[in-house]
């Protein structure tokens, strides 16, 4: 592990060499590679990880001397304290982390076995990593959220203060507008496209009719790629439901084309969606899946989820499809595997959020819904009543592989 930030409080009553050698084995104990840094914390906050190692007892004063310092530096954040099984480590910890607590600040002791404090460490830096990847990001709303997400809106000062994340609001005209002034796409690009390595096998070939908007559902790929790269934008979240009055096509293949280049891509205008899914890439390092519930079994935990698209790096064979409500444009079917999956959502006013982790047992392909299905079992029933009783939102999403503890980490830090 690399720019761990180890800060040192010690008393002046211990040997100085003594309790340098000490930290070298203890440091060794554990497998890290970290930078010591300089007593007085000038540089406290400026590294993806900081640790306080309290190397002996009796340094409670000088950590109180120097805490203004260290929440000027780092506000709001908590503190980390890493305590030996010497000196009375521990002891000035609890004493230091109470007085914390008292404060109204927050932090924690990590101590334990070397295994354990390894594995503490290196799951904090991947969440202050993930933290560090979402400062300064640009999202792009691409005309207003859809006029029935009644409940998925989001404070762009809100979202600033919390992630570092810019909220950039663009017109749907102009997608329109980029989409005229681009020639015509052909069905050999999609064939291109479909002979990249790592994308999925497409299981048959599609109708006339979706073969037929293929080339439009690609101009808008081209459209939406121009804005990201004009606006300098790491994602975006687009009302696609405006394009199949304007367009007479849909953003679905867009979307998935985007989300697999890993550029953040939502639907329907959707902004605490496409933040959910920002957060948990920067976290995981993988793409999610936009979906909403279909059907409940609240007694099982089991949950249908839909949606007319998926990222093409999360699933192994694919089909296009027209668009469910609309009949017209280019859907998708993506099966993933089979396995363990997450169920994430974020509410990006109220600070609360849903992790869940479930398998995924069955991709169907019913007629009466959105062309990507997923059956899951949660792995708690009690899971699914969140759904019924107080939900963020329709659309959740959804990750390939079990994450919520480090999920529920990064919220909570």
């Amino acid at each position: 592990m690399n720019d761990i930030a180890i800060y040192t409080l010690t008393s002046e009553l211990h040997d100085a060499s003594t309790v340098k050698a000490e930290t070298e084995q203890f440091l060794s104990s554990l497998g890290l590679t970290c930078q010591l840094c300089s007593t007085d914390f000038s540089d406290y906050g400026q590294h993806p990880l900081d640790l306080i190692f309290v190397r002996t007892g009796g340094t409670e004063s000088i950590f109180r001397r120097l805490l203004p310092t260290i929440s000027a530096q780092s506000p709001g954040r908590p503190i980390y304290l890493l305590a030996s099984h010497k000196n009375n480590s521990l002891a000035a910890s609890i004493e230091i982390l109470s007085y914390l607590q008292l404060h109204g600040m927050r932090g924690e002791i990590i101590h334990g076995t070397s295994d354990y404090v390894c594995q503490r460490i290196q799951r904090l830096q991947q969440v202050n990593e993930a933290h560090a990847r979402l400062k300064g990001m640009r999202l792009g709303i691409i005309g207003t959220p859809s006029d029935w997400l009644i409940a998925s809106q989001a404070d762009p000062t809100i979202v600033a203060e919390r992630w570092g994340i810019e909220l950039v609001e663009l017109p749907i005209q102009e997608v329109q507008e980029r989409f005229n002034t681009l020639s015509t796409s052909t069905n050999e690009e999609w064939d291109g496209i479909c002979n990249r390595k790592g994308m999925p096998q497409l299981l048959s070939t599609p109708t006339t009719q979706v073969s037929n908007n293929i080339p439009d559902a690609l101009r808008i790929y081209h459209a939406l790629k121009g804005m990201v790269n004009d606006y300098r934008l790491n994602g975006l979240t687009l009302r696609c439901f405006d394009l199949l009055g304007t367009l007479h096509n849909t953003g679905c293949l867009a979307l998935s084309l985007l989300n697999s280049e890993d550029i953040i891509a939502s639907c329907e205008g959707d902004v605490p969606a496409m933040i959910s899914m920002a957060i948990a890439q920067a976290l995981t390092r993988q793409t999610g899946f936009q979906a909403n519930p279909a059907s409940i079994d609240p007694h099982t935990g089991e949950v249908w989820f839909a949606h007319c698209t998926i990222p093409f790096d999360m699933v192994k064979r694919f089909a296009l499809d027209t668009h469910f409500e609309s009949g017209i444009g280019v859907g998708i079917r993506g099966i993933m595997p089979n396995g363990p999956v997450t169920i994430f959502k974020t509410s990006t006013n109220e600070q609360r959020h849903y992790a869940a982790e479930g398998m995924l047992t069955d991709s169907p392909s019913l007629p009466n819904l959105c062309r990507t299905q997923q059956v899951i079992r949660l792995s708690h029933p009690d899971d699914a009543t969140y759904f019924l009783t107080h939900p963020i939102g329709n659309h959740h999403i959804i990750l390939a592989g079990h994450h919520k503890a480090l999920l529920d980490e990064m919220m909570n830090a």
